[in-house]
């Protein structure tokens, strides 16, 4: 059997840069320099960052002093894999079997008699992955895996190098020992490439000369892999992945349609279908991607979320929230009707973006109807007053107790949210207050003279809490000065000092207190330079 291995450099940087594109903020995938970041260490770089002087290896200050407009990406191993999907697909629509050996990296069967000839089949390929925006593919065809990865590295872009039946050891021999890095066991390759450097075999062919027990004696099992790969005798078994099920459902609208109630009372079937292909597999979906075309152009697309399955009728709702709100930036809603769309609808898409065993949310031995009866319920108060307008409370990380709260809409899981597992200097201890003010009361804190404390730059108070007053506070009992039982603090905190000149975000030095009044009510109040507030109370 011949192997054809595609090889796609640097992967890991084109998947980085692919993710930039669809979000709007990089521009053509081969012109920018990018390099991969792990540990603030380049762990991958492309040609147009290798040209400027950018190496692997190299720290991250030395790479921008070299090339300061490089785009600087976060190693996302998952993100390579999502990204290398579509190009298995596109290799599997040609000749099935494919064997995706790591991102960037795949082989197949050659299919070449089928194609007039192994090199028409790999320019086949090409052509095919060009089309799909992976411009730099090289395609090498051998007897076997490693020789055709090694003829795929030697081939030019878009290009491919075909060893000749037979030849695969002639082919390995002038190559040098540092290929071995290329490994999939990269580590203990790299080893071994820089063993054989030192000992003065500086090529394959050197290395292939070498006796089998001279090899297995001196290099143990992995070197004698490695030299029956340089021999050209290496066994060949592709690990074929199964193509995964087309789960997606879509529905055209002939003529298309204009309110979207009509959209989302001809989708009610389609969804139907897309939940029972699911169960027939016995999956559920958890996050399914929604698309509304016009003209052949896709208008409007979100992936929604929910918090235990989709049904049917769950997907009916979002598809009716996601056309009135005119999600995506589409700006689907029309002045004029409510109830229309401003781009005649003629397609939606529904695309599972995570699905999970059924049986992971099957009810309970005794079921679960008070649960799904609040879950309906909600949903049908979200679907009559909006999708924002029905929100969860959410803990994120946060040194006051305003900023570790959050909301999010019913359904959605949280993103972008601040580590809860972060030191958060000057966060307050527990327990945490029973109520958050939106907008902080205006308070008075004096000392026993009756001057109002404060906190220095040290974060020393300038006297102690005597009494008290909540200004802007409903309860008339409050208003009055109440002496302090006891208080703890303050915790200071001393931050947005690099954006003095920002009025919106600058709170500057500030400082907390615990503060409980004789009358055994206990409130968090902070200190700041404009004067006292109270953040939150404690019952």
């Amino acid at each position: 059997m011949r192997v054809l291995v595609a090889w796609c450099p640097d992967w890991s940087v084109t998947a980085g840069l692919f993710e930039l594109a669809e979000a709007g903020d990089a521009g053509p995938v081969s012109d920018q320099p990018a390099a991969v970041l792990s540990n603030n260490v380049v762990e991958v770089c492309n040609a147009a960052a290798r040209a400027e002087g950018v190496r692997r290896g190299q720290r991250r200050r030395d790479a921008q002093a070299r090339c300061p407009e490089l785009v600087l990406l976060p190693a996302n191993p998952e993100r390579d894999a999502r990204y290398f999907e579509p190009v298995l697909a596109t290799v599997e629509e040609l000749r099935p079997g494919v064997a995706p050996i790591r991102p960037g990296l795949l082989a197949v069967p050659a299919p070449g008699r089928y194609f007039g000839g192994e090199p028409h089949a790999a320019a086949l390929v090409a052509q095919h992955l060009v089309e799909t925006g992976v411009w730099d593919c090289r395609i090498g065809v051998a007897d076997d895996l490693f020789t055709a990865e090694q003829a795929a590295r030697q081939a030019m872009v878009q290009d491919c190098v075909v060893v000749p039946p037979g030849t695969s050891a002639t082919f390995l021999q002038a190559l040098p020992v540092q290929v071995l890095a290329n490994d999939s066991n990269e580590a203990e390759g790299r080893e071994l490439a820089d063993l054989l450097r030192r000992l003065g075999l500086t090529t394959l062919g050197d290395f292939s000369r070498l006796s089998a027990s001279e090899v297995s004696n001196r290099f143990g099992g992995f070197g004698l892999s490695v030299w029956q790969r340089a021999q050209g005798v290496a066994p060949t078994a592709l690990g074929s992945r199964t193509p995964p099920p087309e789960l997606a459902c879509e529905i055209g609208f002939e003529p298309p349609l204009e309110s979207a109630e009509a959209v989302c009372f001809s989708v009610r079937t389609t969804a139907e279908r897309f939940v029972q292909g699911l169960a027939g597999r016995q999956l559920v979906a958890v996050a399914v991607r929604i698309e509304a075309e016009a003209d052949g152009v896709v208008t409007s697309a979100r992936t929604w979320l929910h918090p235990r399955c989709f049904t049917s009728r769950d997907l009916v709702d979002r598809v009716h929230w996601q056309l009135q709100a005119g999600t995506a930036g589409s700006g689907l809603r029309s002045r004029r009707d409510p109830g229309s769309v401003r781009a005649a609808i003629e397609r939606v898409r529904f695309l599972p973006e995570t699905v999970e065993p059924a049986a992971d949310h099957a009810d309970g031995l005794w079921g679960g109807g008070a649960d799904e009866q609040v879950t309906r319920g909600v949903a049908r108060v979200q679907a009559m007053i909006g999708f924002d307008a029905v929100r969860t409370p959410v803990l994120q990380g946060g040194r006051s107790a305003a900023d570790r709260q959050a909301t999010i809409p019913w359904g959605e899981r949280p993103v972008g949210l601040r580590p809860v597992d972060q030191p958060w200097p000057g966060r307050i201890p527990g327990p945490a207050p029973a109520r958050v003010f939106s907008t902080p009361l205006a308070a008075d804190v004096v000392d026993e003279a009756g001057r109002t404390v404060a906190v220095t730059e040290r974060g020393v108070v300038t006297g102690e809490p005597w009494r008290y007053r909540i200004d802007a506070s409903p309860d008339v009992a409050v208003r009055r000065w109440t002496p302090v039982g006891s208080w703890a603090g303050p915790w200071p905190v001393d931050d947005t000092w690099w954006q003095q000149g920002d009025r919106s975000t600058d709170r500057g030095r500030s400082a907390r207190f615990q503060v409980v009044g004789v009358d055994g009510r206990a409130w968090l109040l902070v200190w700041r330079r404009e004067g006292w507030q109270v953040e939150a109370g404690y019952d």
